[in-house]
């Protein structure tokens, strides 16, 4: 258990994704770092103890409890998108006073518990949350009900804050500037150099509302004003960053992980230009669906469209491609053993490449 507090505590959270063509994103984030682990052991860990809770933070997330106080003046400001069909149910305030009163007098519920209510008209292959989820999501984005668990197929439990939290948490006020200055103060540790902008992003906050706090941060020596070769910016420097004499080892790393989600500060750290493609039509991607970078040392090298194929038992590689300027054979191999590793994690048997190109050739020589 140690290790996965010290992950989930010097990243300040896990951010969550349930795309499930490989492996949910904030359990990725943790193989990263520490190799195969028992992911049952770890949600129980995360669910059963009261030390952390999912919250909005930088998008959903796994944050200590310590952090829910500091993100309270996010929910209190809480509005439901133009687009929620909560928007347009009839007697809509009726029925999520129904729904908080059905957990306030039966304890903890998922949206299949909850009373339905009629939701927008669809056509044939449409989908949408239904109202019953819609109404629990509010509630929790207000911070009326946190999260007790999640069921095998990630459906979220909710409860009462109340029962799920250390009242010390409950109970903590803040003002707003005490909390946002706080939030970049986990940034900073989080990160340990960066500029305003990678500060700001870490929880989303406006650049424009962080910038005053970051600057009472380094006039108070909390952080330190540097410059970066080829930054254009001014950077902080964290007291808590560690200076390595060297970055070792190797890692797949999720399209959420904190190390690329920050795609401006990937391209300055990594001159690696990073897009999500999930959204975009098949035949304009450049890359693959689910494609996660590979870190060996202090650099990525290059990525890999990866897709757990659970039928067959076999974790395919559907696209490979190295970095410009980069010779990536000289790290086929290494690759080779990361791709056994995560396969063997989610008990496939086998690792198959595609052969679109000259690395993808050579990782499948390395990998057979």
């Amino acid at each position: 258990m140690r290790h996965f507090r010290r992950v989930i505590d010097t990243l300040g959270l896990l951010q969550l994704d349930y795309v499930n063509v490989l492996m949910p994103a904030q359990f990725l984030i943790l193989w990263s770092r520490l190799g195969a682990y028992d992911r049952q052991r770890f949600e129980r860990f995360v669910y059963d103890r009261g030390e952390y809770t999912e919250q909005w933070a930088h998008e959903a997330s796994i944050v200590p409890a310590s952090t829910w106080p500091l993100l309270e003046y996010r929910r209190r400001s809480y509005e439901m998108s133009k687009r929620n069909p909560l928007r347009e149910l009839r007697g809509r305030q009726a029925y999520l006073d129904t729904v908080l009163e059905q957990v306030h007098r039966d304890g903890a519920v998922t949206a299949n518990d909850v009373p339905p209510a009629p939701g927008p008209k669809r056509n044939p292959g449409d989908w949408h949350r239904p109202m019953s989820r819609l109404a629990l999501e509010y509630h929790f984005a207000r911070g009326d009900l946190a999260v007790r668990n999640r069921l095998p197929n990630f459906q979220r439990v909710y409860d009462l804050p109340a029962r799920l939290l250390p009242d010390e948490h409950l109970t903590r006020e803040l003002s707003v500037e005490e909390a946002q200055t706080e939030l970049l103060r986990k940034s900073a540790a989080a990160l340990g150099v960066a500029t305003l902008h990678d500060l700001a992003d870490y929880y989303r906050m406006s650049p424009r509302v962080a910038a005053p706090l970051v600057d009472k941060l380094a006039r108070a020596g909390e952080l330190q004003a540097i410059s970066v070769e080829g930054w254009d910016e001014t950077a902080y420097l964290s007291p808590r960053a560690r200076l390595p004499r060297a970055i070792e080892g190797v890692s797949l790393l999720s399209p959420f992980d904190p190390v690329v989600w920050f795609r401006p500060r990937a391209e300055r750290l990594f001159d690696f230009h990073y897009r999500i493609e999930i959204y975009v039509p098949a035949a304009r991607r450049r890359w693959g669906y689910y494609v996660l970078p590979f870190r060996v040392g202090d650099r990525i090298v290059g990525r890999v469209d990866l897709k757990a194929d659970r039928k067959a038992r076999q974790l395919l590689v559907l696209n490979a491609h190295e970095e410009d300027s980069i010779d990536v054979g000289h790290y086929c191999d290494s690759l080779a053993t990361e791709l056994h590793a995560l396969s063997a994690w989610l008990g496939l048997e086998e690792v198959c490449v595609e052969r679109s190109n000259r690395f993808a050739d050579s990782l499948a020589k390395a990998v057979a």
